[in-house]
């Protein structure tokens, strides 16, 4: 029988924030891979857990991977815990989770903190829809795709930041983004814990008198839908119905799913988009 993968969540900050089920899962383990032996060491030992360790970290991630694969082919049950957090989450584990699914390993999650749901959840945005981003690409290209992709997202975002970076980062959200409502949370579940609900060209003066400090996750709002579907409507403005039909038949879109499309677009109905085309000439009576 192969063994077991366990994602295991330790606190982002406050140890009272560690489960019992991942203690005893910890303690149960044959094995624990650790994102930083020396900083698991302090967690491991604060709630006595003696399980042998080894290191599994963002360099060694896919060699280490076939070993630890062997381990578990051979019947081992292995923890996975990073330095903070939810494994795979801006954290090793999501490549050897895939493996261990190619390999028919099992795997399973033992739940608990996630820096993104404190922030989300406490931060006085929507949070019914969101998407996590985490931390922005380095490469230049990469991140200007990203944002750009940001900026029309009307979903909550969700985006995390070391404190060195934070200025840098504001004004290019700024940029690409507008005036948005932010929610800055520094230090999540630490005894200096801090949400500031702002908009980001107030973020960025604050900023410029106030040195940032600790981890940041920023909550920024959405694109208002009201905005996208007026913008919409201003796109084919200029159109006439037919014109404006005759758009998505070079797409490939069926005459009725075109009409469709051009009602939504238009805020018509679909009889509204008929009754124009009928007049035009390009419909014909029922």
């Amino acid at each position: 029988m192969a063994g077991t993968l366990y994602l295991v969540a330790t606190p982002i900050g406050n140890m009272e924030d560690m489960t019992f089920r991942a203690v005893r899962v910890l303690k149960e383990a044959d094995l624990i891979a650790c994102e930083d032996t020396r900083t698991s060491r302090k967690l491991l030992d604060h709630f006595e857990i003696r399980t042998p360790t080894t290191s599994y970290h963002e360099f060694n991630k896919i060699e280490k991977a076939a070993s630890l694969l062997h381990k578990l082919e051979e019947g081992a049950d292995i923890a996975l815990i990073t330095d903070a957090g939810t494994p795979g989450i801006s954290d090793p584990g999501e490549e050897l989770v895939q493996m261990c699914y190619e390999d028919g390993i099992n795997v399973t999650s033992i739940p608990g903190a996630t820096a993104s749901i404190v922030a989300v959840t406490s931060s006085g945005q929507k949070c019914r829809r969101f998407a996590f981003e985490a931390f922005l690409p380095k490469d230049k290209k990469n991140r200007r795709n990203v944002l750009e992709e940001m900026a029309a997202e009307t979903r909550t975002l969700i985006v995390y930041e070391a404190p060195h970076h934070l200025k840098a980062t504001l004004k290019e959200l700024y940029d690409v983004l507008g005036d948005r409502s932010v929610t800055l949370c520094r230090e999540l579940t630490k005894k200096f814990e801090e949400h500031r609900k702002t908009t980001l060209s107030e973020a960025i003066g604050y900023y410029e008198e106030n040195e940032p400090r600790g981890e940041y996750v920023l909550v920024i709002a959405g694109r208002s839908r009201k905005e996208v579907e007026a913008e919409e409507i201003a796109r084919f403005a200029h159109l006439s119905i037919p014109e404006h039909l005759q758009i998505y038949l070079e797409e490939g879109q069926d005459k009725k799913t075109a009409m469709k499309s051009v009602a939504k677009d238009r805020g018509l109905s679909k009889r509204d988009v008929y009754s124009a085309l009928l007049a035009a000439g390009d419909a014909e009576e029922e």
